[in-house]
């Protein structure tokens, strides 16, 4: 069992007592069972998002606060916390009109930069992403006012969609909210549709995240209608494919086998026509990812084994993203770490460790799940120990 109280179940604890609530009660208010809270307190078992979710729900208090996000001390010492305020700062001046400061540089060059950034967020590289971000969104926001062209409010759009990415990375949902609120603000202005499902999609995966699925699926079928707007084609079928996966995801975590495998069947139809679209948009749809998202489906479903036969079957492309296949080994871990298969487990968290070590350090299923080996463990090998030190906890 942990020695320390790093893990949800102790933040659950403690959000318990602070509203004055008995295990009994939060049981009852949550349903999540007597013994699963009991075990989850005392960091026996880690914390599914279902169950993190359903708690927070029950204690009313954010689904951030009870992973234990932003994890500050980490994002310190990697010198990312800094970073975050000039985001910030970046987002908050998108109503002022040009900046008489800035000489922007001309609309081409900014958008072969805006491509580089979310290739390097894709490659995992958060850090150098959240330096130059900032800079760029005061440079396209200063030509989107001074222009006012379709073209430079999608520029703009698509900055702020990275700026999300960094946020959401790193573990910040004000500021996911905000970056997205902006997205929308710039995607109207650019009168692009496509932009305008893509950024549903997004706000639909926050409230994934927020536990709220009742709203994310609403806001799936709103993206759906302003797709309807786009030109038919391979990038209007890619932002549908990827709702139609949000929707499996969504259905998922709450407990809807049936929708969640109508949205899977659906967006594998759509990936028979698209083939691998890894960079329209950077969502990185196609065939591949519908198989990843079975496997998370699956395990959200709680179906852990049939989620590890999924993901043993699945072949992966060489060069599919890193960011992308490193959440895929987080989420096999989990399941394969509820089957028993612990060695495994460590070596998923391992894997997502090498692809994208910033990312992963900052993901609470990849913190959680390494609370549940270390529970499982009496004895932790030198190479848990080294982990434990990576995630700080």
């Amino acid at each position: 069992m942990p020695s320390n109280d790093d893990h949800a179940g102790a933040r659950v604890k403690r959000a318990r007592k602070r509203r004055g609530y008995t295990q009994t009660e939060l049981a009852a208010r949550s349903a999540v069972s007597y013994s699963t809270l009991t075990k989850l307190e005392q960091g026996i078992i880690p914390a599914s998002q279902s169950v993190i979710g359903a708690l927070a729900r029950a204690l009313s208090v954010p689904v951030s606060e009870l992973n234990g996000q932003p994890y500050l001390d980490e994002l310190r010492h990697d010198q990312l916390d800094g970073l975050i305020n000039p985001l910030r700062e970046a987002m908050n001046i998108y109503d002022l009109g040009p900046d008489p400061d800035v000489r922007p540089r001309a609309v081409d060059v900014l958008e072969r930069d805006a491509e580089r950034l979310c290739e390097m967020v894709r490659a995992t590289n958060i850090k150098q992403v959240a330096v130059e971000l900032p800079a760029l969104i005061h440079e396209a926001t200063t030509v989107a006012w001074t222009h006012s062209e379709d073209r430079s409010w999608r520029l703009l759009a698509s900055l702020y969609r990275t700026a999300y990415d960094v946020t959401t990375k790193l573990g910040f949902p004000d500021l996911c909210t905000v970056a997205l609120d902006r997205m929308d603000w710039a995607a109207q202005r650019a009168s692009d549709p496509v932009l305008g499902g893509m950024r549903q999609y997004l706000r639909a995966l926050a409230y994934l995240r927020a536990a709220d699925y009742r709203t994310g699926t609403r806001l799936i079928k709103i993206g759906e209608s302003i797709l309807e707007q786009a030109d038919a084609g391979t990038v209007r079928d890619v932002v549908r494919g990827q709702l139609h996966l949000g929707a499996a995801v969504l259905a998922g975590r709450d407990k809807d086998k049936d929708t969640a495998e109508e949205h899977l069947a659906e967006a594998a139809r759509i990936a028979e026509r698209t083939g691998p679209a890894e960079k329209v948009h950077w969502l990185s749809f196609g065939p591949t990812n519908v198989s990843a998202h079975r496997v998370s489906v699956l395990a959200e479903l709680d179906l852990y084994p049939e989620a590890v036969v999924e993901a043993d079957g699945m072949v992966v492309p060489e060069g599919w993203p890193p960011s992308r296949l490193a959440h895929h080994h987080a989420e096999v871990a989990r399941a394969q770490m509820w089957t028993g298969r612990t060695e495994d487990a460590f070596a998923s968290l391992l894997a997502a460790r090498k692809l994208a070590p910033q990312q992963t350090r900052y993901h609470p299923t990849v913190r959680e799940t390494f609370v549940g080996l270390r529970s499982a463990r009496r004895r932790l090998p030198e190479t848990y120990l080294n982990y434990e030190a990576y995630l700080g906890i």
